[in-house]
């Protein structure tokens, strides 16, 4: 049981030090909480298999715990399992459009995951000479500009010719990104590409196919490492909330 329980440890603390990283990096989200709550439980399972507490419990309270523990794994595996299914996504040659979703904006310029974005877009662009553009993204509360704005100026700064970057600075989420961004073009006949980080990539694709995207595909920016785990756990939640609005 030692063993279990040093590992178990160990898994705690990794989520209180990566919650205070999260919360020091200044994300933009709250998911900082979710890590130190899971860094409380874990230790606290720790304790828990430390005082061998499970044998103590009635055996069909065990059994119940058994099923939720075995249906939350299975279910975080699955929806994890998804959202890496796009990680490899490369789009298509020769479309008619990419839409860059926005992301966190400084005073500075883009934030490290909006960067991904734009340099996987110029790439793209530079490449597929005939697409347009469009990069979508409204001003947060935290934020100094359009997120849209930016990711203008950081375009064109590259060189992209102005004439070939359509501006959407009014979306606050994902499925305002594609609901907007979708004026510009038509549904139905029109070849889109969702520029995204890849942990992003599955539930954008499903969201515009959801919202009319006949002929969509993705296209996976990197990560700085560092961020992945805790964009993962994020995602996880943003699938969810999908799926029970039925936007999947």
């Amino acid at each position: 049981m030692r063993k279990i329980e040093i590992v178990i440890g160990i898994i705690g603390l990794f989520c209180l030090v990566y919650g205070v990283f999260v919360y020091r990096v200044q994300s933009g989200t709250y998911t900082f909480i979710l890590w130190l709550a899971l860094g409380v439980l874990f230790l606290l399972l720790a304790v828990g298999v430390h005082v061998q507490i499970w044998a103590k419990m009635p055996v069909l309270l065990r059994r119940i715990l058994a099923v939720v523990i075995a249906v939350a794994i299975l279910v975080f595996a699955a929806v994890e399992g998804c959202i890496i299914s796009g990680f490899s996504a490369k789009g298509e040659d020769g479309l008619d459009y990419i839409i860059v979703l926005g992301a966190q904006v400084y005073e500075s310029g883009p934030s490290d995951v909006l960067e991904y974005r734009l340099d996987a877009a110029y790439e793209y662009l530079i490449e597929n000479e005939d697409t347009v553009c469009i990069v979508s993204g409204g001003q947060g509360k935290n934020e100094p500009y359009a997120e849209a704005e930016g990711m203008y100026e950081y375009l064109v700064g590259k060189g992209i010719p102005a004439e070939r970057i359509l501006v959407e600075a009014k979306s606050l989420n994902t499925e305002e990104n594609l609901r907007y961004s979708s004026a510009y073009f038509d549904p139905e006949t029109d070849t889109v590409g969702i520029v995204t980080n890849n942990f992003h990539v599955f539930r954008s694709v499903h969201l515009a196919k959801h919202l009319g995207m006949e002929h969509v595909c993705g296209i996976a920016a990197g990560i700085d490492p560092l961020y992945l785990p805790n964009n993962m756990l994020r995602e996880f939640f943003g699938v969810g909330k999908d799926l029970l609005r039925g936007n999947f």
